[in-house]
């Protein structure tokens, strides 16, 4: 397990995502499971919580209102290289989770993660961590992920993703249109 610095109240825990309703379960959920829990509902809020107290464990929303998950995960690994960060999105695709865990985070979770997936990660050892699937995905579905993370990036705008992607913006609004490969 990781070295966690544990208190009286058991080990830190900061909750980062702007769904207030979500975030109230969540740290109710994981205060009945031991973990002295602060939460912060923006980038800003989470970034000053990091600097002040640097938590065990964090769980960081990937999109915020005013910032990026990923940018806060870094700053957690940079003040406390022990600490143990997840990141849960409703944004999921391959690209970003291999840029999270890059990042420093230690698992990425898709909404809806339910208070037990969560514990499971942030507890988790090595010989916990999930291996290699029994099916990978598909070349088709790899490159779905790409042009959807690419889309997201020029904010859903076709004509941009399409330049970026060095295709024909008729072509892009078919595969759009159409349903992830398997």
């Amino acid at each position: 397990m990781v070295a966690a610095e544990v208190f009286e109240n058991g080990p830190t825990l900061l909750i980062v995502d702007d769904d207030k309703a979500f975030v109230t379960r969540l740290a109710r959920a994981m205060e009945a499971r031991g973990y002295a829990v602060r939460i912060a509902e923006s980038a800003q809020e989470g970034l000053s919580a990091i600097h002040q107290d640097p938590p065990s464990y964090a769980v960081i929303d990937m999109r915020l209102g005013d910032g990026n998950g990923i940018d806060l995960l870094a700053a957690l690994a940079a003040k406390r290289p022990d600490a143990r960060g997840i990141i849960l999105t409703g944004y999921g695709n391959i690209a970003t989770a291999v840029t999270a865990v890059k990042r420093g985070a230690y698992d990425y979770l898709s909404k809806p993660a339910d208070a037990d997936d969560i514990d499971a990660a942030l507890r988790a050892t090595g010989s916990d961590r999930a291996g290699l699937p029994e099916q990978p995905m598909s070349a088709d579905r790899v490159r779905w992920e790409h042009i959807q993370r690419v889309y997201e990036l020029c904010s859903r705008n076709v004509s941009e993703t399409a330049r970026r992607l060095s295709m024909h913006r008729r072509t892009l609004q078919r595969i759009l249109a159409k349903r992830a490969p398997r």
